[in-house]
């Protein structure tokens, strides 16, 4: 039956991993604008081209450039035809403002202003400032006559500002409609492309240098096939092919952790952490490239590789940045650049955190971010434009803020360790401080417990550096491991400091019971102090599932048919399933046996490590951990010597008369 549950429940957590998968997949996929283009190529006037050589794929037009475009209209305009027509009501009104000037001004003006009306006064069109030699068609009704303005009077050439400014009219004004007609339909005549390049045509090699004329050619070529892709776009294909992307690079992050870092995916908090990082980063970015594709380097993507490096390894962080970097690559503008940057920098962040354990390195750390960003820049400014004046003090900016947010992911370790149950080496340092309340009531009321935790926690951690494992993990392990015997010290021989021993007034049965019960006491309190799962997994594997040897030996003594209930001398285990777990058991043994020795003499010692050790070999309470037979030589050897020299045999000093 228990064999069935359990290949249910992984059949259920592999379901569980593969829906959320598809899930990030297609929530990527989802959240970034789709542009409807076709293939696009990564170049820069002046730069040198680095892809492979450019062959044109089927005929497209060389579109002409803004500039040309505003050059062949400015031309039409200056050769488009001005329409005029003849206003009957401009002499009438002009012969009344001349009255009114009085006889004798009217008298003495009257025959300058009929030879004006005689010859036309034309009105100047707007907008257009040389008239000269520019043609005319003056209408009357649908029939028209080519004039130049040289054949009219304009106000340029009146002098008198009093009939200028009070009295003649424009009997010449412009046709405004005609006009715009006229330049309209030659402004529609003029072409948007200048010359045809063929199927096969060479456009440019790999290697060589990209000119305006050649970026030109490039870009009609991206213009024709963002026209041959609209005419055939599907959203929904579209959408599948790049969640089908991005399935693919999370199946191969999968099986790097199946092959690799299982427990990762054994553990389906862990998972769902990952998967959620990778989501909120992707969706960052997303947004960004929504408001300006250029800004993308603002996104501080390093924030993944730290917070994976601190969580997990190396390994494990410098896998996922590249799994993630490779979905988004396919999903924001300069592939190749975004991904030499994330990298690039990915990979420098994951070295300047290889052992966090201050706060000031987060300030190191957004130095070489900031830095890794910026020599990349310069350098790739250098290998394009040879020199540093097309260098842009807006991209250094952009490096500067990525930087600085970079520091967010300080409060996000401390959240996502509350959200998904985790411990990091930040937590771990705070832990390892004998100044924390669990310590302080452990030293207050079981000094003698103290210190031997303290012995151990410090043996624990030089063991670990000598045959690998997380040295700091196991040292605070050890630190806590036996917080429990809190509730009732007086029963525990490191804390009685005189003759009386209150288990001489219990049952054997009895003392057992309150033995063992520090196990479930310090579980008890550290789910009270709130310390991480994996500490409590050494208060609740430091005895595995030994017995209390002095008392059940006694037991058996009693008894030596064995009819008792040989549970209660059982501690509740489980047996340790790591290699620190495993360390901590063995030093807690030894370090325990080795104080109550009465001679120190290195015979007695090494006798009772290895038999001590061999007791746990024998017992099984090793066959769950990681350690080898390698380890565990080692283990003896490194115990035998730091046994001796703490209990080493001391010079007896005579006394002064």
């Amino acid at each position: 039956m228990s064999s069935i549950l359990t290949a249910t429940v992984k059949r259920l957590s592999l379901l569980y991993k593969v829906l959320a998968m598809l899930a990030t997949a297609a929530a990527i996929v989802v959240i970034f604008p789709h542009d409807r283009h076709g293939e696009h190529y990564d170049y820069k006037v002046g730069a040198v081209w680095r892809n492979a050589d450019l062959v044109a794929p089927y005929d497209f037009a060389v579109l002409k450039t803004a500039d040309e475009r505003r050059q062949e209209e400015d031309a039409e305009r200056q050769q488009a035809l001005i329409y005029y027509r003849v206003d009957s009501t401009a002499r009438a009104t002009a012969m009344e403002r001349l009255a009114a000037l009085g006889p004798a001004r009217a008298h003495r003006l009257r025959p300058r202003v009929d030879s004006i009306y005689r010859i036309g006064y034309m009105a100047l069109p707007q907008g257009i400032d040389d008239m000269e030699g520019r043609s005319v068609v003056l209408m009357d009704g649908n029939v028209g006559s080519m004039h130049t303005v040289a054949d009219y009077v304009t106000a340029d050439e009146i002098e008198s500002d009093l009939l200028r400014d009070s009295v003649l009219v424009p009997n010449l004004v412009v046709d405004e409609a005609r006009t715009a007609l006229e330049l309209d339909s030659r402004l529609s005549q003029i072409g948007y492309s200048s010359r045809m390049v063929m199927a096969g045509d060479h456009i440019v090699s790999k290697g060589e240098e990209v000119t305006e004329e050649t970026a030109q050619v490039i870009a009609s070529l991206e213009a024709e096939n963002d026209h041959r892709f609209s005419d055939h776009y599907s959203l929904w294909g579209r959408l599948a092919g790049q969640m089908l992307l991005a399935m693919i690079a999370l199946t191969a992050l999968y099986m790097f952790l199946k092959n690799t870092r299982h427990p990762i995916l054994d553990d389906d908090r862990r998972t769902t952490f990952v998967l959620l990082v990778i989501l909120l980063m992707s969706a960052v970015v997303a947004m960004v490239v929504r408001v300006n594709a250029e800004w993308v380097l603002l996104v501080p993507l390093c924030i993944i590789p730290i917070l994976m490096r601190v969580f997990f390894d190396m390994r494990v962080a410098l896998y996922i940045h590249l799994t993630t970097v490779i979905i988004l690559a396919n999903l924001v503008p300069n592939s190749f650049e975004f991904i030499f940057y994330q990298l690039v920098t990915g990979m420098m962040s994951i070295i300047a955190v290889r052992s966090l354990e201050r706060r000031s390195q987060f300030f190191v750390l957004a130095l070489v971010i900031f830095a890794s960003y910026s020599f990349i820049y310069t350098a790739g400014v250098l290998s394009q434009d040879t020199n540093l004046l097309s260098l842009k003090a807006d991209k250094y900016l952009i490096f500067f803020l990525n930087a600085l947010m970079t520091l967010m992911a300080y409060p996000l370790i401390y959240l996502f360790e509350k959200l998904f149950g985790m411990t990091t080496n930040l937590t771990l340092l705070e832990l390892s401080s004998t100044n924390t309340p669990a310590l302080r009531e452990l030293s207050r009321r079981a000094p003698g417990t103290f210190q031997h935790s303290v012995q151990v926690a410090n043996i624990v951690e030089d063991l670990m550096g000598e045959i690998g494992g997380d040295a700091l993990l196991a040292k605070v392990g050890a630190l806590y491991h036996d917080i429990g015997k809190t509730a009732n010290p007086i029963y525990f021989t490191e804390n009685q400091n005189n003759d009386f021993n209150p288990h001489g007034e219990l049952d054997y049965s009895e003392s057992a019971r309150i033995i063992t019960s520090h196990v479930t006491d310090g579980l008890e309190l550290a789910r009270r102090y709130r310390l991480p799962a994996e500490i409590q997994d050494f208060i609740r594997t430091h005895h595995g599932t030994t017995y209390t040897g002095y008392f059940y030996a006694k037991e058996l003594e009693r008894h030596p048919d064995g009819n008792f209930d040989h549970t209660v001398f059982r501690y509740p285990g489980p047996r340790p399933y790591s290699r620190e777990t495993a360390v901590v058991m063995i030093v807690d043994t030894v370090e325990a046996a080795c104080r109550s020795l009465r001679q120190h003499t290195k015979e007695a010692t090494d006798e009772l490590i290895d038999r001590l050790i061999d007791g746990k070999i024998q017992a099984g309470q090793l066959d769950n951990c990681a350690l080898s037979f390698g380890d565990i030589a080692q283990i003896r050897s490194f115990l035998k010597d730091k046994m001796m020299s703490i209990y080493h045999v001391r010079i007896a000093y005579p006394t002064a008369k």
